[in-house]
């Protein structure tokens, strides 16, 4: 007897173990499954922007709205501006350009052109955007623009087209001025506006040398955005300096699905600014995807259609639907559609049926239109009548209303 309560003792005592072991590993696996996100980086500049442009999401920012002073980073637009002349035969890559005493003068970082040296247009892209010559730019912005004066006109009107409600250009390459002025924000959208629209355009950005193949002086210039040479995802973009503005650079990568753009302003030399685009663009890899989760023009519904010819609707988006947010959050998404199922004809193609909502931890983060993937025409006039008839009937029991899913 004495030996059975013992081991009847012990076998409680190992049931009580087991319980309490199985208790301290599922608590144990609840905290391991809390991934933090970190705050995004401190850094030691005067502002700054982490944005992701195929979403429009900003992962990180800093002052971003605050007034900077451009620097060279001016280019980017009068690079847009070319981009566009040539896209639209305004200008003409082969096009020769006249270097004017004024390009000549203008002073700051150089391609070494001189007075009345005939350079073609594409060399001299290649050179402001590479080399970061002002001599360059101010030429072009010449051959564009008439004058330079009026070709800040365009540049002014395109920040205008673009809400960059922060910018005002007075000059083409970015030599001081008190009205002269960004954001770090702005530049994020005029950037991502250049990628979008001028990728070929674009590509020259990712250059590491440049050499003039149409100038009596044709030494081999090297860019001035030395992060080309750190990280292979990085195609560009352009660096800024004046002793006002510090050490500047706006800079993207890309890796798989996901781009960001990365602004720095007022860093306090090149080794910082090198840093600190480092270290914000290995934030935003790290702990934040981009993902695409809705295809354009496909079926992800289907609905009733009263009065028309044809008695159903496939519903979907009409541009893919892709969102950034933290890598951790992918596991909580849902998406709800919302649409009135019995609708009547005619319907047209990319006609607003409901709406897709995109939720994260059962909070909506992105809405979008759902719409009719095609056309559908109506039923003659007794058709629609009769149609219109049961409908009327239907909706008397409750029949019609909104459904999600």
């Amino acid at each position: 007897s004495f030996l059975c309560n013992g081991c009847l003792l012990f076998v409680r005592r190992v049931e009580i173990m087991k319980y309490v072991l199985l208790v301290f590993l599922s608590f144990g696996n609840f905290l391991f499954s809390q991934i933090f996100i970190p705050n995004s980086p401190e850094l030691d500049v005067k502002s700054y922007i982490l944005y992701e442009p195929n979403t429009g999401k900003i992962i990180a920012e800093y002052n971003s709205d605050e007034l900077i002073e451009p620097a060279s980073m001016t280019k980017i637009m009068t690079s847009y501006v070319l981009a566009e002349q040539i896209e639209t035969n305004l200008l003409d890559l082969n096009e020769e350009v006249k270097i004017s005493e004024r390009a000549w003068k203008v002073g700051g970082s150089s391609n070494y052109l001189e007075p009345r040296d005939k350079v073609n247009v594409d060399q001299l892209i290649k050179g402001m955007i590479v080399a970061s010559g002002n001599d360059a730019a101010v030429a072009l912005a010449e051959k564009a623009g008439g004058t330079e004066d009026g070709f800040v006109d365009i540049m002014n009107a395109y920040a205008k087209s673009m809400n960059l409600s922060n910018t005002n250009y007075v000059n083409s390459t970015g030599m001081p001025d008190p009205n002269h002025y960004t954001s770090a924000k702005d530049l994020s959208i005029l950037t991502a506006n250049l990628i979008k629209n001028y990728p070929e355009h674009y590509s020259l950005y990712k250059e590491k040398y440049f050499t003039c193949e149409t100038c009596r002086w044709g030494k081999r210039q090297k860019s001035t955005n030395i992060l080309l040479w750190q990280d292979d995802s990085v195609d560009g973009v352009k660096t800024g300096f004046t002793e006002s503005a510090g050490w500047c650079l706006v800079s993207s990568a890309e890796r798989g699905s996901m781009r960001l753009i990365s602004v720095i302003a007022g860093a306090d030399d090149e080794t910082s600014r090198i840093q600190a685009t480092r270290r914000l663009l290995e934030y935003g890899f790290k702990f934040f995807v981009t993902q695409k989760i809705l295809d354009a023009n496909e079926e992800y519904k289907e609905v009733t259609v009263w009065g028309g010819q044809d008695n159903t609707l496939a519903l979907g988006v009409a541009d893919n639907v892709s969102i950034t947010i933290p890598r951790t959050s992918f596991k909580d998404l849902k998406i709800n559609y919302t649409f009135k199922n019995n609708i009547q004809a005619p319907i047209s193609l990319g006609q607003k049926i409901g709406t897709v909502d995109i939720l994260s931890n059962d909070q909506i983060i992105l809405s979008k239109d759902l719409v009719a993937l095609k056309d559908i025409q109506a039923k003659g006039f007794f058709g629609r009548i009769w149609s219109k008839f049961v409908l009327w009937i239907m909706s008397l029991f409750g029949f019609g209303d909104n459904e999600s899913s």
